[in-house]
């Protein structure tokens, strides 16, 4: 074989050798290392600070570990719920019995439309507010617990006293044929300006729901044959409902209650045209009803 040949066979037979030779292992190339294994807490607080040495000792100067200060807070909230949970179901029983002297001083004002003596309705009605007035002294030694607190329990009673006032107010009108001022309201309910009184939303509400009485009563009185009633409520509803247009009221609760009133007003102003109409006014020849 020639010297060439032989040369080319061995330099393949070399190749074929290296290339489907089996892989030498890793190990083989690398030298041993060493493994040093350290506990969880050190190897957490390597990461969160390259300030403070791993596995560094807790110091005084510290803060508390979060979980401590979120219970903490929470406890301090826990109690102040409570509390206030305990003062609301107090007020809550109170305001449960003004309620019902409230609505058995409502059913004796019924009587009104009854051929009953006034008289009789308005001892019925006065003894329920004498009732009410001994609740509303409790409501506020209640309230004497947590000063500066008025409005934030002040839900809890606030339908109570609109009716509570309408009561008042309608009762006052049977009396003297006027209107029931705030402070008089104030007076029959033995409450003060200071930290517990008549809030006036509460006040004008409460006279709002007080004109819902009139129209009834007013047909009930002219069927009895008191036909002058019709005039006297007329002109009461009509400056009641003068004064109440001089308030900038927003488009609330009391908005819908006031806009309420002109209608009781109408139904009024209608009885009194009925009456007048046929010459029943007292005072009035059928002559001046022709001419008016």
């Amino acid at each position: 074989m020639r010297p060439a040949a032989t040369a080319v066979a061995a330099t393949a037979a070399a190749l074929r050798a290296a290339f489907f030779a089996p892989p030498v292992a890793a190990s083989r190339l690398l030298p041993p290392r060493r493994v040093l294994l350290l506990p969880l807490h050190c190897l957490s607080s390597s990461y969160s600070s390259s300030a403070v040495p791993p596995c560094a000792p807790p110091t005084d100067s510290q803060p508390p570990p979060l979980p401590a200060l979120m219970d903490a807070q929470f406890e301090s909230f826990r109690a102040q719920l409570d509390g206030s949970s305990a003062l609301r179901d107090r007020i809550r029983a109170v305001v449960s019995e003004v309620e019902s002297a409230s609505r058995a001083a409502t059913a004796a004002l019924l009587l009104v439309h009854q051929p009953v003596p006034l008289s009789d309705v308005l001892g019925k009605a006065k003894a329920q507010v004498e009732v009410i007035k001994v609740l509303y002294s409790q409501l506020a030694e209640i309230l004497k617990e947590c000063p500066g607190q008025y409005y934030r329990y002040h839900g809890d009673w606030r339908t109570e006293t609109q009716t509570v006032v309408s009561m008042l107010a309608f009762t006052h009108w049977l009396e003297t044929g006027g209107l029931l001022t705030h402070a008089e309201a104030q007076e029959k309910l033995g409450l003060s300006s200071g930290e517990f009184g008549l809030d006036v939303e509460d006040y004008l509400t409460g006279l709002c729901f007080m004109s819902n009485d009139f129209p009834r009563y007013v047909v009930n009185r002219v069927t009895s044959g008191d036909y002058d009633c019709p005039r006297k409520v007329l002109s009461f509803l009509t400056d009641l409902h003068a004064s109440f247009r001089m308030l900038n009221l927003r488009n609330d609760f009391l908005r819908k209650k006031f806009d309420g009133m002109k209608y009781d007003l109408r139904r009024v102003e209608e009885v009194f045209y009925d009456v007048k109409i046929r010459g029943l006014v007292p005072g009035e020849s059928k002559q001046e009803v022709a001419q008016s």
